[in-house]
Order: C-alpha cells, then sequence, then structure tokens
C-alpha cells in the first residue's frame, strides 16, 4: 500500500469519532427535553430607580390565579441569589407549594447595604433604594396579576432595616411585614451622608413609643390610615445591631397602631424562643416578637421562616370582592354543616381601629364534645361599616347581617378548639365590634 493510500486509510479512521459525536449529538436534539423549572430571574427596565438597585424575581411553575406578592431584602454584603438560595430558602420552597411570587431588590453599593440612613430614603418617594423597590412592586402588581391586599415584606439585617422603612413608607402598600434582626424605622438616620449609625447599631439610641411611632408617621405625612401588621425577629446576644433595638421596634409598631405594650399572648413556642402578641391573640396578631435567647445575629433558619409565612398571611386563601348582580334567575345554594348543641360556641372579638377604617379579628371556639364539620358564622356590624377585605373566611354581604363561611383548610372545629378569622373594614365613626353571633345557626356565647 502506498503511503498516500496509508494517509487516505488513516484520515477515514480518525473522522470516524467525529462522526459518532456528530450523530451523538443530533439523536439528543431529537428527543425531547423536560421544561425548564422555575429560577430566579433578573428584570431591567422596571420603573424609577435612583440609585441603581437590580431586580429579580422568582415565579413557581404554578403561580395562583391572584398571587400574593413577597419583598425579600437581603443583608448587608448579600444579594438576591444569596438570599434566595440561603437563609431565604424556605420562603422559595413555600412559593412552590402555595403559588405567591417573589421579588428581590438588590443593592448594588459598595457593601452591597439598602439605604436606610438618609433623608431621601426615609421619606415616602425620597428617591433612593425605597423608591426604586416600590417601582419593583408596580411591575409585579402589573405582570402577575398580584393580589393587591397581599402584598407583603421581610427581610435579614439590613434587608429587616428596610423592611420597618418600607412598612412605614408604605403602609398603603404592604399588608405585613417580617423583620429579622432588624432596628426601628428611622432609627439609622445620619446627617453626614453616612448610611451607618453607631449609637442605633449599638441599641443607645432610645426613645418612647410615641417618638418613635411620630418619627415613622412623619416618613408619610398625613397619612390616617392603617398599619401594616408586623413580626419582629431578635437574638438577646446580637453584637450587630444590639438587642435593645427589638424592644424598641416593638415600641414604635404598637404605637403605630395605637396598642398597649403590654402583650395580649405570651408563649414558647420553641425552646428559648419568648413569642409576645399584641392586639389579638392568634396568628394574624397585629404586632408579634420572637426573642430568641443566646442567639447573635444571625438567627437560626430552621422552621423559623415556617411561622414568618403564617404570620404574612402567604398560606391564606385569596381575598375575594363581595358583587351582587340583579338577574331574572334565582339561584338557591346548599350548605351543608354540623348543627351545634347549644352553649356549643364561644366567640372573642379584638378590634384595631383607626381614623376611618379598622381591623377586627375573630376566635372561634367549640366548646361542645363534638367536632363541627363545615360551618357559617353570622354576625351583625355596626352601622357605617363596611368589608373592605378579608382573611380565613368568605363574608357576605359586605354590611349589615353578614354571614363568614369556612374556606377549604378550616371547615373543621374540633371539640374544644378554637380558629381566627378577620376582616378589615371602614366606618363612619362607629368603630365597635360586631355583635350577635351564631354558629350554624346557634347562638354563641361572647367574651
Amino acid at each position: 500500500m502506498t503511503a498516500r493510500a496509508h494517509s487516505r486509510r488513516y484520515g477515514l479512521i480518525a473522522l470516524v469519532p467525529v462522526l459518532l459525536l456528530m450523530l451523538a449529538a443530533l439523536a439528543v436534539s431529537l428527543v425531547p427535553q423536560p421544561a425548564q423549572a422555575a429560577s430566579l430571574v433578573r428584570v431591567t427596565n422596571f420603573g424609577a430607580n435612583p440609585t441603581g438597585l437590580n431586580m429579580y424575581v422568582y415565579v413557581p411553575d404554578r403561580v395562583a390565579p391572584k398571587p400574593a406578592l413577597l419583598v425579600m431584602v437581603h443583608f448587608c454584603t448579600g444579594s438576591a441569589s444569596a438570599v434566595h438560595n440561603g437563609n431565604g430558602r424556605d420562603f422559595v420552597t413555600a412559593a412552590d407549594r402555595l403559588g405567591y411570587v417573589i421579588v428581590y431588590p438588590e443593592a448594588t453599593r459598595e457593601g452591597r447595604c439598602f439605604d436606610v440612613a438618609t433623608a431621601g430614603a426615609l421619606r415616602r418617594n425620597g428617591g433612593s433604594d425605597s423608591t426604586g423597590i416600590m417601582s419593583m412592586v408596580a411591575h409585579a402588581r402589573q405582570a402577575y396579576n398580584v393580589d393587591p391586599a397581599r402584598i407583603v415584606v421581610a427581610g435579614f439585617s439590613s434587608g429587616a432595616m428596610m423592611t420597618n422603612v418600607l412598612a412605614a413608607e408604605y403602609p398603603d402598600v404592604f399588608s405585613a411585614g417580617s423583620a429579622f434582626s432588624g432596628v426601628p424605622a428611622g432609627c439609622f438616620a445620619t446627617t453626614n451622608g453616612s448610611l451607618w449609625n453607631s449609637q442605633c447599631s449599638g441599641g443607645t439610641l432610645l426613645k418612647t413609643p410615641q417618638q418613635w411611632g411620630d418619627q415613622a408617621r412623619a416618613m408619610y405625612p398625613g397619612y390616617t390610615g392603617r398599619y401594616p401588621r408586623m413580626q419582629l425577629w431578635h437574638g438577646t446576644n446580637d453584637t450587630t445591631l444590639a438587642y435593645p433595638n427589638f424592644g424598641e421596634e416593638l415600641d414604635q409598631w404598637t404605637n403605630l397602631h395605637g396598642l398597649s405594650r403590654t402583650p395580649a399572648f405570651t408563649d414558647q413556642p420553641r425552646q428559648n424562643w419568648t413569642r409576645t402578641r399584641y392586639g389579638a391573640t392568634g396568628t394574624a396578631a397585629t404586632v408579634e416578637g420572637v426573642s430568641i435567647q443566646g442567639v447573635g445575629h444571625d438567627l437560626p433558619q430552621s422552621g423559623m421562616l415556617a411561622y414568618a409565612i403564617s404570620f404574612l398571611g402567604l398560606d391564606a386563601p385569596p381575598t375575594t370582592t363581595t358583587t351582587t348582580t340583579t338577574t331574572t334567575t334565582t339561584t338557591t345554594t346548599t350548605t351543608t354543616t354540623t348543627p351545634v348543641p347549644t352553649d356549643g360556641c364561644a366567640v372573642t372579638v379584638s378590634v384595631n381601629a383607626w381614623n376611618n377604617g379598622l381591623t377586627e379579628t375573630i376566635t372561634i371556639t367549640n366548646t361542645s364534645a363534638t367536632a363541627i364539620n363545615g360551618w357559617q358564622l353570622g354576625f351583625t356590624l355596626p352601622g357605617g361599616q363596611t368589608i373592605t377585605g378579608g382573611w380565613s373566611a368568605s363574608y357576605a354581604p359586605a354590611s349589615g347581617a353578614v354571614t363568614a363561611s369556612n374556606v377549604g383548610y378550616n371547615g373543621q372545629i374540633p371539640p374544644n378548639s378554637s380558629i381566627s378569622i378577620g376582616l378589615q373594614a371602614t366606618h363612619t365613626g362607629d368603630s365597635a365590634a360586631a355583635s350577635g353571633f351564631t354558629l350554624n345557626g346557634a347562638r354563641c356565647s361572647t367574651a
């Protein structure tokens, strides 16, 4: 065989592996590929963004028809991906199950802390980080058909401080917040251009509840509506944002809600945890504080966010709007419920009222020895009150004699057990609690 023939033969042999790889690649391309799972996605051109924040969004594969929106704010030196894959991961897992959307603001300045110190940061639409974050919220509301009554915010450290600021500046947007290792809104204020306030971080900036409340109210002058419910977490050994800030936060938020600093409820849901609730005793308390003994700035993540998810209402059904349509057709709805024995139910009511609105938490207790399967709670609202939203029940009509019906997850009330529901309403001067409670037609005692 000539040298030329040898060369041609070995050239053909060398081509064989290349041809095999090409065929393999073609075969793979012809096989149907699985759909790409939900992931963290960057969004650009979302609106006014004076400090150049980045926006990321997580939309689960199965989004609820009218999803809640969680604004998740990272810590100093952090990022959207750090909180998404790290200490906020339980929020992501729950979003996959519950169908809510998560927006992640990301600081881009050196140190990656959020501005909660400058004058612009501490004023509604002031032109700092909070302005950019609210542009993200507006973008997400439109893009994902968000339930406007379930827009909430949570954050860690610098993000916890921003959580307090956002809730104070935009109380008409956020329904609740959870701040993990933060400080009161306005505590970090500076006048020298610095974003760090050592007096506040050291826990020596102490004020009265009224002073803290007034500082928050000054961020949105003239506002007279309700403020978001607030959940506050802190470790007793925190040396980064010292533990006294926890008490100052509670002072601020109880004052904003017009509540006493004496807890309505205290318990220990876990070892070394002390939980206090103000304004109501259930999961949807107006203000809740969780102090963790012996823990520093980095709070334990195991199971903690499950409590926040419930407090924020991320596991609650969408709010519903009641409309009345007049037609020539009569529709009859039949609801099957368990009769309630005489003296088999008790109701306690807590009202938090402001200038022209209120929230009302109603706790229903089955005092009988028989489980209640399916319930309707009847009651009468004072004149001038109109329901504008509610949770853990459906309400109709919006005023006068109202019936609250169970939702899918709380239809059963075991013997000697309680459930809590709630509503938000406007009023024209009479902010008294509802009255005349009946459960499936049986009169309930009231505390």
